[in-house]
């Protein structure tokens, strides 16, 4: 009998769209097998309204891809993003009292030690991600195994969330049957797959902008330093176009993606445009440069709110690889522009490159996301041949 196929399925569970993706774990690598995709309902303002509807969502875009891919698949890992993530810095303390050598398993518990924090109501740890050890007071120690302490402490950062979000894509994704995994910070997915090590180890930015929020994940000697969502996303710029306008959300989407951009300078200006009117009104005619000035003006808070929190975290100017765009917010002309503008370093959009035969079609940042979600997936179904460990416990060998 043939082994049994290994399959890998990321889903992006976003208030836009939702994404499946599905990979096979071949070598040691992933294979494309098959996609599928569905305009999300059951969202309100960037949070979730109606369960059911969010269910049928992941159901659907599902279903596409099995079709796609020709197989039936039963577990997803499935991302979270939104307003509802925090997050923070924490440290952990473990005393041997005489010198011994340090195994994993004191590593585990060190870590452990972390991330028992107090948090506030409704919240959860979703991520645990160790960033240094400390032997004996001697920091900076990426791996301590082997080495003899007395004294053996952990700087963890932890990524938490809104329990009863959580909660709530969890039963979706259930009933839609489907087991969920696991979860993760969706631009930690999306630096799986869009970063390599050595820009992670530099210093590099994940921002992932999505339909009403921008996650943002920040990494430096390869872990995880900062984490934090900005609750702006491509839909606020929708909104403006629609409110200076005077248009109906409809037409302010159809002219941002035929003639938006978010920097002056880059498209021509002086081109007239017809706007239809809103509520019965009869069309005008406007210069294309008032609908990339509204824009623009949309960008520039977006990205000096992230630079603010960026700042914050002590971060500004320690981005040495610059900053990675992913999301369908991503795609807009100019937003790079306006990102190394305001954030003084360098930036590209985060491309799904790093799983083999994956399709020119798909080649955007808004698959990125889900994509890396795969990529997480492949990776947890390598390490379960080996000694099975807690689910948020194997986000520490998954970094």
């Amino acid at each position: 009998m043939a082994d049994k196929k290994n399959y890998a399925v990321g889903l992006d569970v976003g208030s836009a769209w939702t994404r499946c993706l599905i990979t096979e774990v071949v070598d040691g690598g992933l294979e494309f097998r098959g996609h599928g995709h569905f305009e999300s309902k059951g969202w309100l303002k960037g949070r979730v309204s109606d369960q059911h509807a969010i269910s049928e969502n992941i159901r659907w875009a599902v279903q596409m891809a099995e079709c796609q891919a020709l197989v039936s698949v039963s577990g997803v890992v499935a991302g979270l993003g939104g307003s509802g993530i925090d997050g923070m810095t924490s440290r952990g303390v473990y005393e041997f009292g005489r010198p011994r050598q340090i195994d994993s398993g004191d590593m585990t518990y060190v870590v452990k030690q972390a991330a028992e924090v107090k948090l506030e109501h409704d919240r959860m740890i979703l991520q645990v991600c160790p960033q240094d050890f400390i032997v004996d007071g001697r920091a900076n120690i990426s791996n301590p195994k082997g080495m003899s302490a007395s004294r053996f402490e952990a700087h963890v950062h932890l990524v938490t969330a809104s329990e009863q979000e959580h909660s709530v894509i969890q039963n979706a994704v259930n009933e839609a049957h489907l087991a969920m995994d696991e979860s993760i910070f969706e631009p930690i997915a999306a630096a799986y797959c869009a970063t390599s090590e050595g820009e992670r180890e530099h210093g590099v930015g994940i921002i992932d902008i999505g339909a009403h929020s921008t996650d943002v994940a920040l990494y430096a000697g390869e872990a995880l330093v900062g984490s934090f969502s900005v609750g702006i996303g491509g839909d606020h710029f929708t909104k403006d176009l629609a409110y200076y306008l005077t248009s109906s959300r409809e037409d302010a989407q159809l002219l941002k993606e035929e003639f938006g951009c978010a920097l002056l300078g880059l498209s021509s200006g002086n081109t007239l445009i017809e706007v239809p009117g809103a509520e019965g009104r009869e069309a005008r005619e406007i210069s294309r440069w008032q609908i990339v000035e509204i824009l623009e003006a949309r960008a520039e808070q977006l990205f000096q709110v992230i630079r603010k929190e960026i700042g914050r975290l002590g971060m500004d100017g320690n981005l040495q690889e610059g900053v990675v765009l992913t999301g369908g917010g991503a795609k807009l002309p100019g937003m790079l522009d306006i990102a190394e503008r305001e954030l003084n370093c360098p930036s590209r959009n985060g491309l799904p490159d790093a799983i083999n035969n994956w399709p020119d079609e798909l080649l955007s940042p808004e698959w990125t996301t889900v994509a890396g979600l795969a990529m997480y997936a492949g990776r947890m179904k390598l390490r379960r041949d080996g000694k099975r460990r807690t689910p948020r416990l194997l986000n520490l060998v998954l970094r």
